[in-house]
């Protein structure tokens, strides 16, 4: 799949606000709203466009801690059992299957430093095949998007 540059165009608004109406996108693009609607509509259908999705402060909520749980595992054939479980751990933001000294690189927020030991102690560590842990937690963050850059 090609996208021009009216899809770049459309793309990049929408990642900086999504909730923008049809009106003001085609304001911006110099379009008629049904034209930006059935363009984003086709992003859409080719899985360009995935979701559109509220950040919420973590902070806000309570998840005041966020760290970086390295996993390595005992063996591969313990892949389905581990990436069944950090499916079912809301606290998991992000998984990455990685190269390296371990397997897996996961990104997590908890409610202060008792809900990061409750998550890797009675969570991850309970979970068979999961041989070791590294955890690094952040003192604060610099920079953290979902935008891509685009050409």
């Amino acid at each position: 799949m090609s996208l021009d540059t009216l899809d770049y165009k459309i793309l990049s608004h929408l990642m900086q606000q999504a909730r923008m109406t049809w009106a003001d996108l085609a304001a911006h693009l110099g379009l008629s709203a049904p034209a930006a609607a059935d363009r984003v509509r086709k992003l859409e259908e080719q899985g360009v466009i995935q979701d559109y999705v509220t950040q919420v402060d973590a902070h806000s909520l309570g998840y005041d801690l966020a760290a970086f749980i390295s996993v390595t595992l005992e063996h591969p054939r313990d892949r389905e059992v581990f990436l069944a479980q950090v499916h079912a751990m809301p606290e998991i933001q992000e998984c990455h299957h990685v190269t390296g000294d371990d397997d897996y690189l996961l990104k997590v927020r908890c409610q202060g430093t008792q809900g990061l030991e409750h998550l890797i102690t009675d969570g991850l560590k309970q979970v068979p095949g999961v041989l070791k842990t590294r955890t690094t937690i952040v003192l604060s963050t610099v920079k953290e998007t979902i935008a891509l850059p685009l050409p």
